[in-house]
């Protein structure tokens, strides 16, 4: 109702405005209205189009940066297992006869395999290890009318092993156990003697996994195998005790399974 009003006053106040805008230009005013006219048809407000939307962009997102991975303990290697390896190494040590009174250093090289088991207990490694080598040992030394040989035809040990895993792939280890080998003593005067000798050995050693199966080692024993009862055979007139010790230092190559 109040849009109808204003409506009516400004068609009004056209309307006596109208004249006043003739004569301004120089025109005969329009005739008056009759007084029974009526005012001109309503008409419909311009109809404006809604504006577009503004356009939207997509903002963009954030991510928080990644979390950090964190510390991850290596895996330890683990020790535990059978296995079996090739060893090779050098030989030297001392022989005395007591008849006669001479001594020698026999020395040579020594292959051989190996065959063993290992228990992990957390950093510990208690393990049982058994060898046997082909050896060259020998060495011989001017005495009376002749030459006294000592010597070692085949060494073989049964140990056992205690080593600290602390180091993961690293285990130095210390052995000691039975020491068991031929030792022969001639003498080129009189005769020659035999025979399978008991022992004992002790040493040490440090192993490296090289991939999880296959490790290497560089060992040290030293090896007494007592004395060889020779009595008058290789002896002069009394008879001789002939006595063996090696140091020896060798390489191996162990495969766990």
């Amino acid at each position: 109702m109040r849009f109808n009003l204003v409506k009516s006053g400004i068609i009004c106040g056209a309307m006596v405005l109208a004249p006043y805008g003739a004569l301004a230009q120089g025109q005969p005013p329009p005739p008056p209205p009759p007084a029974n006219a009526e005012p001109p048809p309503y008409q419909e407000p311009p109809t404006y189009q809604e504006a577009a939307p503004a356009p939207t962009y997509n903002a963009p997102v954030y991510k928080a940066a990644p979390k950090s991975p964190g510390y991850y303990r290596p895996a330890f290697y683990s020790w535990t297992g059978f296995y079996v390896g090739l060893n090779a190494g050098y030989g030297f040590g001392d022989s005395d006869w007591t008849s006669p009174t001479v001594s020698n250093s026999p020395s040579g090289m020594l292959v051989g395999g190996t065959l063993g088991y290992n228990l992990q207990t957390g950093r510990w490694v208690w393990g049982i290890e058994a060898d046997f080598a082909w050896s060259g040992i020998e060495d011989d030394v001017t005495c009376a009318a002749g030459t006294c040989t000592t010597e070692n035809n085949w060494l073989g040990t049964a140990r056992g092993r205690i080593g600290y895993a602390g180091w993961n792939r690293w285990l130095p280890y210390f052995t000691g156990g039975l020491a068991f080998g031929d030792v022969e003593a001639t003498n080129s005067a009189r005769s020659m003697v035999s025979d399978t000798q008991l022992g004992w050995t002790i040493g040490g050693g440090i192993e490296y996994a090289l991939r999880t199966r296959w490790t290497v080692k560089l060992e040290y024993l030293y090896v007494d195998l007592g004395e060889l009862e020779c009595s008058t055979t290789c002896g002069t007139t009394t008879s001789s005790e002939v006595n063996f010790t090696a140091n020896v230092v060798r390489a191996g190559l162990n495969y766990r399974f």
